[in-house]
């Protein structure tokens, strides 16, 4: 096991990269609406962290003490650590919204006001409509007794003179901004908080304060190795809501003969409490209203049409003349969605096989696999219903699919299926021919717009042939794949990547070309960390582009040297991963779906294509150094994780600008 000093622990280094969200609202090169946005995303990456991460070193902490001493960390010391974070990141937040994103809204015309500083006109308004669309409607609820608190809700309290407490709950539907009354060219808006602090201080007397409460959001299933786990996370779901409380995010302004009062009726101590500012939830800063005619936002980039796929007479043939890369969401998604549609209609394609693992609400692709199976095609989904917030809309899809005759297969116990893979058999001149996709994202037309993916389709029998065996896996007519060319978690994909990191170590100690190049989300395996300081040791060039949590150490004499780390938070969320090996001047290079995280190496399914095409691997070696040569929104992660630009390139063009000029 690596020493603490060798390894950067995982939840400080998702903070850090948290941290980095932060520094994009802080960066004035964004436009106004954008820097908004990104504090949307902050707030609400932070509240799945609490809900989620910080429930599990709870749980922990509930070990026997000989285990705990064998874990990395031990909880308490981290839990503090923990806080510390996120108590200078609030103040940051805070800093940022109140000193420079409001004032900035008023260089727009857009005053966000409290109620304390109301005019007449938007006071009388304020009483109006909390009369009419707040008093009247579900949009609150009042109560006297000591309500449960909700995970995520919004609530305020006052202390009345007798000492009780008087709980307002701020329903989720009800809009958190409102539109005031204003004069001349100027736009007022206001958070819902602020009208009814203002008529309820006067109804009360009293001043209300904000207070949220985060909640364990893991499902704690007994003996998931047996029985219907699906009957099982359907029955599990519902406890989300009374999960432990994670987090007690409180306005600082409140005084303490009221905090007191709260800590006890909510049974909190100081250890749970984060002290916040006068308003919480800033995630509905996503639905910050611009009143104004003016473009605050990004300029759009529309998803390319990849003309590759033009002058074919359907999306097989283009696939069976060429591999085909696609790169979202610089690029559209519709020759996915076509591909699909046309499979439906094709009375030649025999059998579709998906794996799918977060489905958008209305999704176009379960639509066409419906379609198929009303067509006569065999059709075979895989639904993950561990899919973490997702698994009640992944459920819904997998009955309705169902209903309509596919054959569905539920989460395996012990065991995630997180590969993005398609598998379509098709009749042609009276042989079958298999198609196949791999890809880095779900198959969700909405995240296509959202986040970076790679999806790669081929026709090569080398390919097609072994992701059958993957679906054969998962229909449980085979235990174990024969992989020659797929790195396929949790069988072979630690030992390929293992292999070739002794590939490289052995070149570089022979005075040949070696070097690692790898793109991911996170890097968080020890026994990976391990072997890449051993190959930096060895004189191993390793470059590293990790968007999310880095565990390995890098810059360290004698242990990490030869070891370089960027990360790029942009417009766009970094999601592809990308495998790349010197080979002593014959590269290799691979694609797919695992971060190097012990969870994608060892309890899920993973499928990791090579690339084989040589003009796809040019094509994605360019991309790559573009990412490589960023020096506008990339950070350099040394040993501490601070953050620093690699340059504030003011006149500089970010990679994934230069990339969407690239593609087009």
């Amino acid at each position: 096991m690596l020493n603490t000093k060798d390894y950067y622990n995982r939840d400080l280094s998702w903070l850090r990269f948290n941290h980095r969200v932060l520094q994009e609202a802080a960066d004035e090169r964004n436009p106004l609406y954008e820097r908004i946005k990104f504090l949307a995303i902050f707030s609400s990456n932070l509240d799945e962290f609490f809900k989620v991460r910080v429930s599990d070193i709870r749980q922990i902490k509930q070990l026997d003490k000989p285990l705990r001493k064998r874990l990395i960390t031990k909880p308490n010391k981290l839990l503090r650590k923990i806080k510390k974070q996120v108590e200078l990141q609030q103040k940051e937040f805070g800093r940022l919204f109140f000193t420079e994103i409001i004032p900035a809204l008023a260089n727009e015309g857009i005053q966000l006001l409290s109620y304390k500083a109301f005019n007449e006109a938007q006071q009388a308004f304020s009483k109006k409509y909390y009369k009419d669309t707040l008093a009247l409607t579900e949009s609150l609820s009042v109560s006297e007794d000591q309500p449960f608190l909700e995970n995520e809700a919004l609530y305020l309290v006052a202390q009345m003179e007798n000492e009780a407490l008087i709980w307002v709950k701020i329903n989720e539907a009800t809009p958190r901004f409102v539109t005031l009354p204003s004069s001349d060219d100027k736009h007022c808006i206001t958070f819902v908080d602020d009208i009814l602090k203002h008529n309820l201080k006067a109804i009360y007397k009293q001043d209300f304060y904000s207070v949220k409460i985060s909640r364990d959001a893991e499902l704690y299933i007994d003996n998931e190795y047996s029985g219907n786990l699906l009957d099982k996370i359907k029955k599990a779901l519902p406890n989300r809501v009374h999960g432990q409380v994670t987090r007690a995010l409180i306005d600082e302004l409140t005084p303490e003969k009221l905090q007191q009062k709260i800590n006890k009726v909510l049974d909190i101590n100081e250890t749970d409490i984060v002290k916040g500012g006068t308003y919480h939830n800033f995630k509905d800063l996503f639905s910050f209203p611009n009143p104004t005619s003016k473009n605050l936002s990004f300029l759009d980039l529309p998803p390319l049409l990849d003309e590759e796929f033009l002058g074919y007479s359907n999306t097989f043939e283009a696939i069976k003349s060429k591999d085909r890369l696609l790169y979202f969401p610089y690029q559209s998604y519709r020759p996915v969605l076509q591909l699909l549609e046309e499979a439906s209609n094709d009375a030649s394609v025999l059998k579709i096989k998906i794996t799918l693992y977060r489905i958008s609400n209305d999704s176009q692709v379960a639509k066409a696999l419906i379609n198929a199976v009303k067509n006569g095609k065999d059709v075979f989904v895989f639904i993950e219903t561990k899919a973490r917030f997702d698994e009640e809309n992944n459920m819904k899809w997998g009955k309705v699919l169902e209903a309509n005759g596919a054959h569905v297969i539920y989460s395996y116990p012990g065991i995630k299926v997180h590969s993005k893979i398609l598998y379509i058999e098709r009749i042609e001149a009276n042989a079958s021919r298999a198609y196949g996709y791999i890809s880095t994202g779900n198959f969700n037309e909405k995240t296509s717009r959202i986040y970076t993916d790679f999806g790669l389709m081929t026709a090569n029998p080398k390919i097609t042939e072994e992701l059958c065996q993957v679906f054969q896996i998962l229909e449980r007519q085979i235990i174990i794949p024969k992989s020659k060319q797929l790195l396929i978690s949790p069988f072979t994909t630690r030992r390929q990547f293992t292999a070739l990191i002794d590939l490289e170590i052995e070149n570089a100690l022979a005075g040949k070309t070696a070097y690692i190049i790898l793109k991911l989300n996170s890097l968080q395996d020890a026994k990976m960390i391990k072997h890449l300081y051993k190959a930096s040791c060895a004189g191993v060039k390793i470059r590293l582009l990790i968007r999310g949590i880095c565990c390995l150490v890098p810059g360290i004499k004698n242990q990490s040297e030869n070891i370089i780390v960027t990360s790029i938070v942009d417009r766009f969320l970094e999601h592809g991963r990308l495998y790349v090996f010197g080979n002593n001047g014959k590269e290799k290079m691979y694609l797919g779906s695992a971060d190097w995280m012990t969870r994608n190496l060892d309890h899920r399914i993973e499928v990791i294509t090579p690339i084989l095409d040589r003009d796809i691997h040019l094509k994605l070696k360019e991309i790559l150094e573009l990412q490589l040569n960023d020096n506008v929104k990339s950070r350099v992660i040394d040993a501490n994780q601070n953050n620093y630009y690699v340059a504030k390139d003011a006149l500089g063009e970010s990679s994934q600008h230069q990339i969407y000029k690239t593609l087009q």
